[in-house]
């Protein structure tokens, strides 16, 4: 088992890094949120667990979602159990039980990747995002403009803004960002080591690096 980790501030990409680099270096995008919420739609164990924090609005133990990774990786087949960690470890907590998951399943951390911008450059990315009300395919009003103003390219539904991506609350998911993962990030520069990677440039140029450092590092 090997694991690659992009750690970054909402609007760095993350979810669209982790796609395009897990297609093009072998691995498997682990999405923890999707996880998160297909165990608890299919109503494993684990899903059942973590079902009362999400109605009440409260974060998820870190021993809960441990878990929902831990059955998300050994439900693949040990030749496919190779993956690019999106939104997972979130805390410091969490990155130590991961490392302990690692070790007990004789496997390895590959590297840990922080996606940076400038802070204006994530709060526009945000605040300019769209979502399709009936695909859930994103977009943005200026990057990734529909076809038709409005309408989603692939269904042609309503495109809405997210309740938070009104600019003042991505100010302030900005600011829990970086207050929740100051910890986090000082754990790995400290166990590991940190690999920055400036996100504010065009999407092909950072998935190459990416790729490169994740290749490089596996040879």
């Amino acid at each position: 088992m090997e694991i690659v980790i992009l750690l970054g501030a909402p609007g760095s990409g993350k979810g669209t890094v982790c796609s395009r680099v897990a297609e093009i270096a072998g691995y498997r995008h682990l999405s923890t949120g999707d996880r998160l919420r297909a165990a608890i739609k299919t109503g494993t164990a684990v899903g059942r667990e973590a079902k009362p924090y999400i109605e009440r609005g409260d974060l998820v133990p870190d021993e809960v979602m441990i878990r929902i990774v831990a059955e998300a990786m050994t439900a693949e087949t040990p030749d496919r159990r190779r993956f690019i960690l999106d939104g997972f470890p979130r805390t410091e907590e969490q990155a130590r039980l991961l490392q302990q998951f690692l070790r007990d399943q004789g496997g390895s951390l590959r590297a840990v990747i922080l996606l940076e911008a400038p802070r204006d450059v994530l709060i526009a990315r945000l605040a300019g995002r769209r979502v399709c009300r009936d695909c859930g395919a994103t977009y943005h009003v200026v990057n990734i403009p529909p076809k038709r103003e409005g309408r989603c390219d692939a269904c042609g539904g309503d495109l809405v803004q997210r309740p938070d991506d009104n600019e003042a609350t991505v100010r302030n998911r900005l600011d829990v960002y970086e207050r929740q993962t100051a910890s986090l990030i000082a754990y790995y520069e400290r166990e590991v080591g940190l690999q920055p990677v400036d996100s504010a440039r065009p999407l092909d140029v950072m998935v190459s690096e990416i790729r490169d450092l994740i290749l490089a590092d596996a040879s």
